[in-house]
């Protein structure tokens, strides 16, 4: 369990992740492109898997590297020292470094349409709205304090009516009563919380106005000079691998016990809940990984209020018009 919006500033940081190069279908293909994830594999990541596995990406001409992410890995470290051709990560951190760091990105997709991190609780006291965290302890990654005061102010709540304390990504806590509920990806946590006796609710903090994309997908501008027609065949492969995850959410993750899985200590049940739960969060009439203008607005929109100022030119949409 994690949260996808733990970044920390990153210009000079190290990737710690090692690279998995994989050989799809017969002989490898002609142009060395290489993707750095947002997290250690898990369902997160599965249209990417099926991508390679089936070879989509060979397909497009790419022979593809896959960097597993974690908690010691700072994606647009990857991208920003040459070892990616792009990242996947989240729009306030991208943005924040454009603003303040003067990084020459561009985000050219979103795989989450609406980001999956909310507040996570117990049933039998269950917090729904921001309004129910008034006067409650919530747990909290410090680098997310600024998401859920967001959220506050957006909603009209005094920051000192809630008490924000630590978070370690451990759900013991919450089971335990030590806190009232916890910011996580409520795609997967309240999963975990069932296997430990208890069942879990869960609020999205962007259906309360903190609107923003999640595993957004960032390149440097070199990177979109250079390799456009590589960019557009992973995002092609991409959302080719997407749709056929979601045709059956519970086909692939099986098939990757021993394999994108091995290791991570979670269980079947555990991915095939969160391959299911992610799909809505992902779904775009305009098609798997798409940035509308809608919602680059919201996205815009909802990080000003938090002080991050970005522009409608920090993201790119007319690779996604080619695939």
């Amino acid at each position: 369990m994690r949260l996808q919006m733990n970044r920390r500033n990153f210009l000079g940081a190290s990737a710690g992740a090692a690279a998995l190069p994989f050989l799809p279908r017969g002989a490898r293909a002609n142009t060395p492109f290489t993707m750095q994830s947002a997290w250690i594999n898990d369902a997160e990541f599965a249209g990417y898997f099926i991508g390679i596995d089936k070879g989509y990406y060979a397909d497009e001409g790419l022979d593809l590297t896959y960097l597993p992410g974690g908690p010691d890995v700072i994606p647009e470290s990857s991208i920003i020292a040459g070892r990616a051709d792009l990242s996947l990560t989240t729009p306030d951190t991208t943005i924040k470094a454009i603003v303040e760091q003067g990084a020459p990105f561009k985000i050219i997709g979103a795989q989450y349409q609406k980001n999956p991190i909310g507040i996570v609780s117990l049933a039998k006291a269950p917090i729904l709205t921001p309004a129910d965290m008034v006067g409650k302890t919530i747990a909290v990654p410090p680098v997310n304090t600024i998401s859920v005061e967001a959220v506050l102010a957006i909603n009209g709540i005094d920051r000192s009516q809630v008490n924000i304390v630590p978070y370690s990504y451990d759900p013991t806590p919450l089971i335990r009563g030590e806190i009232d509920a916890s910011l996580d990806f409520t795609t997967n946590v309240p999963y975990t919380i069932e296997t430990m006796g208890e069942e879990a609710v869960s609020f999205l903090l962007y259906d309360f106005g903190f609107t923003i994309y999640n595993d957004t997908v960032v390149v440097t501008e070199e990177t979109l000079r250079t390799k456009r027609k590589e960019l557009v065949g992973w995002l092609r492969a991409s959302r080719r691998g997407w749709v056929e995850n979601f045709e059956d959410p519970s086909l692939w993750p099986p098939k990757w016990m021993g394999t994108w899985f091995a290791g991570t200590g979670r269980s079947l049940d555990n991915e095939l809940f969160f391959n299911t739960a992610q799909q809505p969060l992902m779904e775009s009439p305009a098609g798997y990984m798409a940035m509308t203008e809608d919602g680059i607005a919201a996205n815009l929109e909802a990080l000003a209020r938090v002080g991050i100022n970005g522009t409608r030119d920090m993201f790119d949409t007319t690779l996604l018009e080619e695939i």
